[in-house]
């Protein structure tokens, strides 16, 4: 048992209400413990003095007052309260409506099927992709900008 389940179990074990094996437990825990045996002593001095101070009666008219303070209090919204009519859920209604409409109405996405096989477009793509990915360094590259300009190759040259 650790020092914070202890803290949980401390009061019931003084006032013995737990069972033989959580007894057993807390025992254990406070002879190796010695800040919740320090702690569980200064309960026991404590609930020693307060055993000591005289008990109060209290007064004819204590039932009576609190009864009456009780009824003069406001009564509580009920759970359902919230479900009113009201501006702010006729509101909030009335855009989930149309936000469900809208999305409804949008044409489904198209998806691929990964089997198919790809277009030319994408072998395109896939052969130009080491010049894409250094596209935006290059781009920005001031460097480049103070080259002088090559004059173009044919091809027949190559």
């Amino acid at each position: 048992m650790n020092c914070e389940r202890m803290d949980t179990r401390l009061i019931a074990y003084l006032d013995g209400r737990v069972n033989d094996a959580e007894r057993r437990e807390v025992e254990s825990h406070l002879a190796a413990c010695r800040a919740c045996r320090t702690r569980t002593e200064e309960f026991r001095l404590l609930w020693g003095v307060l055993e000591e101070v005289p008990m109060q009666e209290p007064s004819p008219g204590f039932d009576a007052g609190l009864r009456a303070r009780i009824a003069a209090e406001p009564p509580r919204p009920s759970l359902w309260a919230w479900l009113a009519p009201s501006p702010r859920l006729a509101v909030a209604v009335s855009l989930l409506l149309l936000l469900s409409v809208y999305i409804s109405s949008r044409p489904p996405a198209r998806v691929q099927d990964p089997a198919a096989p790809p277009t030319d477009a994408e072998f395109r793509m896939i052969k130009d992709l080491p010049v894409l990915e250094n596209y935006d360094v290059l781009a920005n590259f001031e460097a480049l900008s103070e080259l002088p300009p090559q004059p173009a190759k044919d091809n027949k040259e190559m």
